[in-house]
């Protein structure tokens, strides 16, 4: 059985609290609330963190996603229920977070801007930053989901 390393909140609560506040800033930002808890889904399946994933995909439940679009979201480019900002956002997320290996391409990016302004692209981005922030520390600590 799987036990949590460390609780970083009580470790290091200056960091865990600046966390809070880039989350809070998400939250806050204009980034439509079913598209940013989809994106923290697929960045924390690619990133294998079942605490995130558990978390996140009911509050997406919660927020009225469907079963279907939360199950098929692994497999999004070949499932026809996302639209075109959801597919450019999910392609951005992936590479985003897959950084070392896909550097971003030039087509994904130019995919997003065509269907987002540069403003929302930075918020996307930093949507996909702080999800893959949250899941580094959450495998690192080995938080268990409930």
């Amino acid at each position: 059985m799987m036990e949590s390393r460390m609780d970083i909140s009580q470790l290091f609560p200056e960091g865990f609290n600046a966390m809070l506040a880039l989350e809070g800033a998400m939250r806050n930002s204009s980034i439509d609330k079913k598209l940013y808890k989809l994106i923290k889904i697929r960045a924390s399946q690619i990133n294998g963190c079942a605490y995130c994933i558990n978390m996140h995909t009911r509050e997406a439940r919660a927020a009225g996603e469907t079963e279907q679009r939360i199950y098929c979201l692994n497999a999004w480019g070949e499932a026809p229920f996302y639209t075109d900002q959801e597919r450019a956002a999910l392609a951005l997320t992936e590479s985003v977070t897959l950084l070392a290996s896909t550097h971003v391409p030039d087509d994904v990016y130019a995919t997003a801007t065509a269907v987002f302004t540069k403003e929302e692209v930075a918020i996307i981005t930093m949507a996909i930053v702080v999800i893959n922030a949250w899941n580094r520390i959450v495998v690192t600590s080995r938080t268990l989901p409930d």
